[in-house]
Order: C-alpha cells, then structure tokens, then sequence
C-alpha cells in the first residue's frame, strides 16, 4: 500500500515538473518581453506584416493545421512533437478571427466527469492513427487534470491564446495522425521527433 502510494505522489511530481516546464515554455514563447513589441494576434495580421521575424523554435513558417470552430474560432497547429518519454506534445494558438468576445464552447473539453471535475480544459481532443485504428485521449495527471491548457473561458476579439496538449505517443512508425476536438473541424497533422 505505501508503495503504491508512493510511486503515485513520484508520478504526480514528474507531472507536475512537466507540466511546470511546458507552461514556463509557453510563457516563454507568448511574448513577454519588451513593451514596444506587440505579438501578431491574428492570420490576417501575420500575413499582412512584411517584417517577418524567423519562426520561433519549434514553430514552423506554415502550420500544420488550421481548424476552424464556431464563431470566428480557429485552432492553428503548429507542432506535434513527440518526447523521450513516449508522449506527443501538440502545441498551437487558439484564435478569435471575429469581432466580438467568443465563450470557448464548454463540449471542448469533453464530457468525461473526472475531467470535468477540474473546469475548463482542451481534454476533449483526441487523436485518430487510421493505420492501426487506434484513438488517443489527452493524458491525465495523478489527480484527473487533463495534460492540456486549462483556465480559460473566452477569447477577444484578435486574441492568440497558446495551447498545448499532451497525449500517449502512437507507434515510432506512425506520421500523421487527425487531431479531433468537439465544436472544431478535424485536421490531419505530421509528427515530428
């Protein structure tokens, strides 16, 4: 029983670092930095900019896939990287392309009751290997947390949310899998790493 017990609160830590380490990244990535400096908030506003800056480190120039949701709501993809510790990180920015403030449709996170215990999340998506017929669900701490971003509700009009989302990595051999998110259309999308 303490052993058991043990290895769970060893396992809640690891999450927890790993977690930490993600959110810090994504922070890292949001543009902090100088005041002068305003993000790209929106497709248009990236595309119509001719002063492009070189990517970030693990985006691409193009993403691997954007997919529209409800009231102006678009997903953009810009990695599937896959980690020493067999998951497959998915990261990208949630985006409102319309002209008003969007409530992110609750259905996102899904409608399982554990992780519905700890509000607002992307655990809802998941991921289809049409190869081997296989689906994969957002991982999930000791506690039922969804390894995803959390605590948000809505999104302004222009705004560029980062997001992240951690599944079980499918097979070495597997390249694309469709990434599924209720409320969103489906996206098919290459792994890297």
């Amino acid at each position: 029983m303490n052993i058991r017990f043990m290895t769970a609160v060893r396992r809640g830590t690891l999450t927890l670092a790993v977690l930490t380490s993600l959110a810090l990244g994504l922070v890292g990535c949001g543009g902090g930095g100088d005041d002068d400096e305003k993000p790209q908030t929106s497709a248009s506003a990236s595309k119509d900019s001719e002063s492009q800056t070189e990517p970030q480190e693990g985006e691409s120039e193009e993403p691997l896939a954007e997919l529209k949701g409800s009231s102006g709501l678009l997903l953009r993809i810009t990695s599937a990287q896959r980690d020493a510790g067999g998951f497959l990180t998915v990261s990208g920015n949630l985006m409102n392309e319309g002209a008003k403030r969007v409530t992110v449709p609750a259905a996102v996170r899904g409608n399982e009751t554990e992780i519905l215990r700890h509000g607002m999340s992307l655990g809802g998506a998941t991921l289809v290997d049409g190869n081997d017929k296989k689906r994969y669900y957002v991982l999930r701490d000791t506690d039922g947390r969804p390894l995803t971003t959390t605590g948000f509700s809505s999104v302004k009009p222009g705004e560029s949310l980062a997001v992240f989302l951690q599944f079980p990595a499918p097979p070495a051999e597997t390249n694309e899998v469709t990434f599924q998110m209720p409320t969103f259309a489906s996206g098919t999308i290459r792994i890297s790493g």
